[in-house]
């Protein structure tokens, strides 16, 4: 015999308890003005870094993230925030924006048109302004901000503003923090001083100490100072795709929109690609095929390395290791300035200390020049400290020829689906510097010259061509045909 269901009686508490819990549901359904994306945007609105970079692909939520951050502090009295665009055009969209957000948000809150402010009941102030050119960063001269933001930052050609805007962060609450906050896509007058400020220096996502953007060093106290030789602060990139945005990824249409674009402008607006440049020598390099992360280098490898020497800019050594699979790996770098011939001997030589077996280096072949003096030429002055060279290929047509075979290197092997080189991801610098050399506008088979950070190509180029002949075993010296290279030095075969 089938038992019947328990009836249960249903009170009169019971009705307004289930009708209570609808109103605080649909209340809070209503009530909420702005709610994070989960995941980069999420990230950025909690970052506690000093300087915030938000951005990447177009549609990931850039403006309602700025305009969303500093709501954190406005409740407090002290609190004096800017936030610029490059133009005023540019600002009047932020400003329509906040003036739908921040009315709902903030009960009380005022907006000043005379001022461009807005000022909350109790005392905080966000100001909207303009930065068109460096000389107005006057108008702020005096003033002191807790909380500044950029955006669309690389709509500004150099640093300068942004450097000089940081001097104005000042707060003497204890509990009111400094932050620099901005926000862009890759591309615009000022792609190449935000990456290596931002994307440059670190993995993204991850936290770093900031840098000086020429130099590549930690920016710290200075000598005398109680933190003398401290980091300063740290920075840190948050990326953003069109994904992150559920409302327009969705939709469709703004993706069509940016499928259609050229590929370059595709890159960087729908892949947030910031190794991306107009006109650049090698478009095929990706970071995702081309950089690995670190690892200890086998001792049977082959080893070697390659420099291009200069004092006045910079000094540029790779060091190579050749695969059992044929492939060749950067797995070192060195990149410094205002070095003597001598002491860069004594450093390459100190740092490959564990390298075990260094089979050769490959000096660029001006150093071999007497210049006019009468003592050793910068080769022989390395040489004689231990630092062993043979001349690079500097003919006719191996600049060019060192052109193709990088970019032979950097596609893609039919058999093996991997590329010929691969960088190890501690190589900062060439990382940086390869995707955005550009090509000489008047010899398109060439990279432009005129620019100041090649170096590390030129020594990348002489690396790759000493080995024409892929093999984990060396050259037999008895059967090897004779070399019509300079030697520089006939006991060593240098």
């Amino acid at each position: 015999m089938e038992q019947s269901p328990e009836i249960r009686e249903i009170t009169i508490e019971d009705v307004v308890a289930q009708a209570e819990a609808e109103k605080e549901s649909i209340e809070e359904t209503q009530n909420v003005i702005f709610k994070p994306n989960p995941g980069p945007q999420t990230a950025f609105l909690a970052a506690g870094e000093r300087e915030v970079l938000y951005g990447g692909a177009a549609g990931g939520g850039k403006s309602y993230a700025m305009l969303a951050d500093p709501l954190r502090y406005m409740a407090h009295p002290q609190f004096s925030g800017l936030l610029l665009r490059h133009t005023t055009e540019e600002l009047r969209e932020l400003i329509w924006k906040s003036q739908e957000m921040y009315p709902k948000i903030y009960p009380g809150i005022k907006w000043s048109e005379r001022k461009m402010q807005w000022v909350t009941p109790q005392g905080g102030r966000l100001w909207f302004s303009y930065l068109d050119r460096d000389e107005d960063v006057l108008r702020y001269q005096g003033l002191a901000f807790s909380w500044v933001g950029f955006d669309e930052l690389t709509q500004w050609a150099t640093p300068f503003a942004w450097n000089y805007m940081r001097s104005r962060l000042r707060s003497t609450a204890p509990d009111l923090p400094i932050y620099m906050r901005a926000t862009t896509n890759p591309g615009g007058p000022g792609h190449a001083w935000v990456k290596k400020m931002f994307i440059d220096p670190s993995k993204p996502g991850k936290s770093f100490w900031a840098t000086d953007i020429e130099s590549g060093e930690v920016l710290t106290y200075p000598k005398g100072h109680t933190k003398e030789r401290q980091p300063l602060f740290k920075r840190r990139f948050i990326p953003a795709m069109l994904t992150d945005n559920p409302y327009l990824a969705e939709q469709g249409d703004y993706e069509t929109m940016l499928l259609s674009l050229p590929e370059h402008q595709r890159k960087q607006l729908l892949e947030g690609n910031w190794d991306v440049a107009e006109g650049a020598a090698f478009p095929e390099f990706n970071r995702k095929v081309h950089v690995v992360e670190s690892f200890e280098i086998p001792r049977n490898w082959v080893k070697f390395r390659s420099c291009d020497y200069g004092y006045g800019s910079f000094s540029a050594v790779l060091w190579f290791a050749v695969t059992p699979n044929e492939q060749l790996i950067v797995y070192r770098e060195l990149y410094v300035s205002k070095v003597l011939a001598k002491d860069l001997a004594r450093m390459i030589l100190e740092i490959e200390q564990s390298d075990g077996n260094i089979k050769y280096g490959v000096l660029d072949s001006s150093c071999w020049h007497k210049r006019g003096d009468t003592g050793p030429s910068l080769a022989e002055q390395m040489i004689l400290e231990g630092c062993r060279w043979k001349p690079s290929d500097r003919s006719a047509g191996s600049r060019i020829s060192g052109k193709n075979e990088l970019h032979r290197r950097l596609q893609v092997d039919e058999d093996t689906e991997e590329p010929r080189l691969l960088i190890m991801d501690n190589c900062t610098n060439l990382i940086a510097q390869l995707p955005i050399l550009p090509l000489d506008k008047n010899n398109p088979e060439d990279i432009d010259t005129k620019v100041n950070f090649d170096h590390l190509y030129d020594a990348l180029r002489y690396g790759i061509m000493s080995r024409p002949r892929f093999s984990i075993w060396d050259y037999d010296p008895a059967n090897q045909r004779p070399s019509h290279q300079q030697v520089a030095c006939k006991t060593f075969g240098y």
